[in-house]
């Protein structure tokens, strides 16, 4: 099954901010896999690796990113309301501020695992 991370984020520089937040926790998940021991994910993620990617064992990342620019208040929203109910339409939830990783639970009011700007809009 194919999981894709959806984020709304803002740099100078997003290209690069994206390419060392893929390095970084590639890095780290496969710390986690070695540490337990978990050969049949190291082996799906040899698998996947590219041919030519030859400075890496493993692909954790799909390549590339597709970045849209938010250019209005109802497109923030739309994004905003898409993510939430992203982990709805998978069924890995029935409500979207019971998934722990998303920002609906900080616009609910609740505490979520990252500190989010839910003032954007004013």
């Amino acid at each position: 099954m194919e999981n894709h991370l959806y984020l709304i984020a803002q740099s100078p520089d997003l290209p690069a901010e994206i390419s060392s937040f893929k390095s970084w926790t590639a890095k780290c998940l496969l710390e986690v896999l070695k540490e337990q021991k978990a050969e049949r994910i190291l082996k799906q993620l040899a698998f996947y690796k590219k041919a030519y990617k030859t400075d890496r064992d493993y692909q954790v990342w799909e390549e590339g990113s597709h970045p849209e620019q938010i250019q209005t208040r109802a497109m923030m929203l739309q994004k905003i309301e898409y993510i939430h109910q992203n982990p709805v339409k998978r069924g890995y939830v029935d409500n979207p501020v019971h998934w722990l990783n998303s920002s609906a639970r900080n616009y609910a009011g609740q505490n979520g695992v990252l500190k989010i700007d839910t003032e954007w809009y004013g």
